[in-house]
């Protein structure tokens, strides 16, 4: 089962309780479910009870009370807590990741993508600044792919180098009606240095990644290749997810869910992430990156260990909630943050997708593959949505 599917699942819940007297609500559009926080437990949660405690005239934990029984007896849930105030805590069969990477698979870059229009129509108005157009511009794909209709404007008609080198656009330009209020104005960027010198993807980084109320810096950290920059790390994995596949194809195999591992558990990964920097050439089949120190210096290599997948699989599951929440709150800065814990989640794990040696290519192998495979297509996604290139090669 996957995020999309318990989602519906847990709203299919909301609507037998109604449908069953048990509640008197109107059952909601959408039901969040993310990777349980502090205190929860299972493989997702959702706080539908608490959204639905106000309207239905009960307790939260009440409501999840009510809902349990539903959830219980559905196929592919195992187990069914109640943590907290209410919130719903979930357990699914061991098939959940490879349905996970199936759905992203699937629905490729626009996975978590909602499934069509949802009726809304959203008016995002700026004011002249550049940061503010660079952010209402993100903010409004984000809603786009939430099923909202969006109309961009802002103050005053754009400079044309703002679009030559950052590619930004609006709707319309000029002042609004007395009705409009200005709905976009994060702290501006400092003038100097000047964010366009950046290019339009490290410009546009700088000022999508803080957030709206922290001042961007622009300086040239953004241009760096190297791990200390988020940027280059998001765009790093994803040129190794690209790489695999090359490399996959030329060892005569391809991507296919299913289980990550051979019989026996993988062995966790060392506390810290080895460093990573881009290499000169695309990598032979069975190479890795070389780990640095942070002053660019060779390192000898470490013992190679097969790092447990949880923490990327559990984001990846967890970008459906990112975006939308991204959209309602119009602010692309979560995304930004976002793809950068998928990416550190993925480079500990891309080393171990690919067979070692003397090793044949096996039913792990086809798997990790996938998982890479879903994990490149969240990455290059994420970055689209935010107006960057997602390049195969670095």
């Amino acid at each position: 089962m996957t995020p999309v599917e318990l989602s519906r699942t847990v709203l299919r819940a909301v609507r037998r309780a109604v449908d069953a007297g048990e509640l008197q609500v109107t059952v909601p559009a959408r039901a969040v479910v993310a990777p349980p926080g502090p205190g929860g437990c299972g493989d997702y949660a959702t706080n539908i009870a608490l959204q639905l405690a106000r309207p239905a005239g009960q307790t939260p934990r009440r409501v999840a009370e009510l809902l349990t029984p539903y959830l219980v007896d559905v196929d592919g849930i195992t187990d069914v807590v109640l943590t907290g105030p209410g919130f719903i805590n979930i357990s699914l069969y061991g098939t959940a990741p490879a349905a996970l990477v199936e759905e992203i698979l699937r629905r490729g870059t626009r996975y978590g993508y909602a499934d069509g229009p949802d009726g809304r129509v959203v008016q995002l108005h700026c004011p002249h600044d550049l940061r503010a157009v660079v952010v209402a511009e993100a903010a409004a794909r984000l809603l786009r792919s939430q099923g909202a209709l969006v109309r961009t404007s802002c103050a005053a008609p754009l400079a044309p180098e703002w679009t030559a080198a950052l590619g930004v656009r609006v709707d319309a330009a000029g002042p609004a009606p007395a009705e409009l209020a200005v709905t976009t104005r994060p702290v501006p960027a400092p003038g100097d240095p000047d964010p366009l010198r950046l290019g339009r993807d490290a410009g546009r980084w700088a000022l999508l990644h803080p957030a709206p109320h922290d001042r961007p810096r622009t300086g040239d950290e953004h241009l760096v290749q190297r791990e200390s920059n988020p940027l280059f790390r998001v765009r790093y994995a994803h040129a190794r997810t690209r790489a695999l596949t090359r490399n996959a194809a030329d060892l005569g195999f391809t991507a296919e869910p299913g289980p990550l591992t051979e019989p026996g558990p993988l062995t966790e990964a060392p506390a810290e992430r080895a460093h990573h920097t881009a290499p000169s050439a695309e990598p032979a089949p069975s190479a890795e990156p070389a780990p640095f120190t942070e002053t660019g210096h060779l390192t000898e290599p470490a013992p190679r260990t097969e790092p447990a997948p949880h923490p990327l699989l559990a984001a990846l599951a967890d970008h459906p909630r990112v975006l939308a929440a991204a959209a309602e709150h119009r602010a692309p800065d979560r995304l930004a943050r976002h793809l950068v814990a998928v990416a550190d989640a993925a480079l500990p794990f891309l080393p171990a997708v690919l067979p070692r040696g003397a090793e044949k290519p096996s039913a792990a192998h086809r798997a990790r593959l996938a998982l890479a495979e879903a994990t490149g297509a969240v990455l290059a996604g994420g970055l689209t949505l935010l107006g960057i290139d997602a390049p195969d090669h670095l």
